[in-house]
């Protein structure tokens, strides 16, 4: 399977609220990267991705990729996704839509492959895609080894034109489907947030920081600010022409001394 095929999802599905393990996301999204988008797709259509392809993309071994894989197509079928739409006028009603990823799954003994049809209510939110959808490489996540990392991926990318975004805590929890799990922040931020930074970090096209922020005396909101980073690689290819004596004592200030003012001005002699 080719890495540079590309996901889509619409926004809603990026912000609904589900848990899939590392494993159950890779087929997904595997499967994902194959519906075509230049035809019309019923919820008839079987994609087939095998345990060879996963590990090949993933980077780990054959070996283990073909046990997880037909535990996590067996976990996938019992899988629930709730889609929240929000009243977009007068006299509308947030909507919940409680559906699954698949209708069905087959396990190919023998072959190590799994075949799976979308469910009907899941299709809209795949191909039918207006402005309101995210994109992205499947290999920007695939070798993440953790299944909040790519969540987490997909979440800043769908803000990619602003470069940062800024989340509540509690809205990410329902997200995530952590609510009641790492109570304490100290505990969220270490077995969630750091490690998702971190691999977002190692893995993908993007360079992530973060910071919190507080309401009262509570931790509320997490902002996120990112960037390609290609950009990184652009500024360092970037020249900076050494500063002469001569523009030294036109630019610097008065009672300033050599060192002061290069520093200040951010260039080495």
């Amino acid at each position: 399977m080719d890495q540079s095929q590309m996901i889509y999802k619409s926004n809603a599905l990026v912000e609904a609220a589900y848990r899939l393990s590392v494993q159950e996301q890779r087929i997904i999204l595997a499967c994902i990267a194959q519906v075509r988008r230049d035809e019309p797709v019923t919820d008839e259509v079987m994609y087939s991705v095998s345990a060879e392809t996963i590990a090949s993309m993933a980077g780990v071994p054959i070996e283990s990729s073909y046990s997880q894989l037909k535990e996590a197509a067996l976990r996938l079928k019992r899988r629930e996704v709730r889609l929240t739409h929000e009243p977009n006028g007068n006299g509308k009603k947030r909507r919940t839509i409680i559906t699954g990823w698949v209708q069905t799954i087959v396990y190919c003994d023998g072959e190590g492959r799994v075949e799976l049809r979308f469910s009907k209510d899941m299709l809209p939110y795949l191909t039918e895609l207006t402005r309101q959808f995210t994109k992205y490489a499947l290999a920007d996540v695939v070798k993440m080894s953790s299944p909040h990392a790519i969540r987490l991926y997909e979440l800043l990318v769908q803000w990619d034109l602003e470069g940062k975004r800024e989340i509540e805590i509690d809205r990410l929890r329902i997200w995530l489907q952590l609510e009641a799990r790492y109570p304490l922040m100290a505990d969220f931020r270490r077995w969630v947030i750091e490690p998702s930074v971190e691999q977002i970090n190692q893995y993908s096209p993007l360079q992530v920081s973060w910071s919190q922020r507080k309401t009262g005396r509570k931790i509320s909101h997490l902002l996120f600010e990112f960037f390609p980073k290609q950009s990184i690689k652009k500024s360092k290819r970037i020249k900076v022409n050494p500063i002469t004596e001569t523009e030294l004592s036109q630019l610097a200030l008065p009672g300033e001394t050599k060192d002061q003012a290069l520093q200040r001005l951010g260039k080495a002699h």
